[in-house]
């Protein structure tokens, strides 16, 4: 079946998917540039990967919690050699092409979460050294096992699986939309819905991590606006967990862009088996019910900076009719 194991070149990005890769992820870094290589992990990832993964690497590098400015900039000046190959969550894939930025390296992203850096060029820089980078890293080689990718509980997975529909989501309605992207996005949607309302031990889990990896291959061909403005800005200034913070927002601005992108929000709408004034309750239902943002130990005394904060992002102004001030707050104020 060749939407559940394929090799996809995409110019001189390589995507491996199948079950097993991460198992085999040791002879698919045998050759070529990847003959010597730094390891980028967690300890949770590196005890589900094969032994001789670590065992092939130069150096291991544990990845630390934290955000990836501040995580990246306390890992590069221990970096060696920037052929980096990155095993774990977006933090970790985000980490390993912020020094590669720098650096001037190359990342082989092998993702274990649903939340799509692997499949992107977008990442922070590591502090200090952001005039340093002449362009953002998109990883060259990824190694994608769709029963690693989906390990989580069902209530954080539903979580993460909403982040990952807010990139294909996001993708239908911005400047550089197209049908190419368009066409992954609602294939990924559609994918992640199926999968989501299945029962968690009946689930078809590499049609979800399939339907994943397409939404990101879509934000990462077009970009992005209001929803991940939004979410970006909550995580940072409010100290909000982020595949919750999107679970919370995604039914909200899904609903905002509804009069404002109304084909593109229609043909969300019908791959997530919905008529379009039901995509919020769709949604919710899909990410395990309606959620706050007090619920996730948001600061409550940063709200109206951060309000602020979203209105002076430049990809704000991406958005279809970009929302006034007034009711971006009133969004904030339904989330709460």
């Amino acid at each position: 079946m060749a939407e559940r194991d394929f090799t996809w070149r995409d110019a001189e990005r390589t995507i491996v998917f199948r079950a097993g890769a991460l198992g085999d992820s040791p002879e698919i870094l045998g050759s070529g540039i990847w003959e010597r290589f730094e390891l980028l992990t967690t300890t949770r990832a590196l005890g589900a990967a094969p032994v001789e993964l670590a065992a092939r690497a130069t150096v291991v590098h544990q990845v630390e919690p934290g955000e990836v400015p501040y995580v990246s900039a306390g890992i590069i000046d221990r970096i060696r050699n920037p052929t980096l190959v990155a095993l774990g969550g977006g933090r970790v894939v985000d980490t390993a092409k912020a020094i590669a930025a720098v650096r001037g390296g190359r990342v082989c992203a092998i993702p274990t979460t649903l939340s799509g850096a692997e499949m992107t060029s977008g990442h922070r820089l590591p502090a200090g050294r952001e005039d340093q980078a002449p362009h953002h890293v998109r990883p060259v080689l990824v190694i994608a096992d769709p029963f690693e990718m989906t390990t989580l509980d069902d209530r954080r997975l539903r979580a993460s699986a909403m982040n990952a529909l807010a990139h294909g989501a996001e993708a239908l309605y911005v400047p550089g939309a197209n049908p190419v992207a368009s066409l992954a996005a609602l294939r990924g949607a559609e994918l992640i819905a199926s999968a989501l309302d299945q029962q968690p031990g009946e689930r078809d889990r590499p049609g979800l991590a399939l339907g994943a990896l397409l939404c990101a291959y879509a934000l990462g061909e077009t970009g992005f606006a209001l929803h991940h403005v939004v979410c970006q800005t909550l995580v940072r200034m409010l100290g909000t967990p982020h595949a919750e913070t999107n679970a919370t927002m995604l039914p909200r601005t899904m609903d905002m862009m509804r009069p404002r992108a109304p084909e593109e929000i229609g043909a969300l709408a019908r791959a997530l088996s919905a008529e379009p004034e039901e995509i919020r309750r769709r949604i919710e239902s899909l990410g395990g019910g309606s959620h706050r943002l007090r619920e996730l130990g948001a600061n409550p005394n940063r709200v109206e900076s951060a309000c602020n904060a979203i209105l002076q992002r430049s990809e704000y102004k991406d958005t279809p009719e970009p929302p006034a001030p007034e009711e971006l707050r009133r969004m904030l104020e339904d989330a709460w």
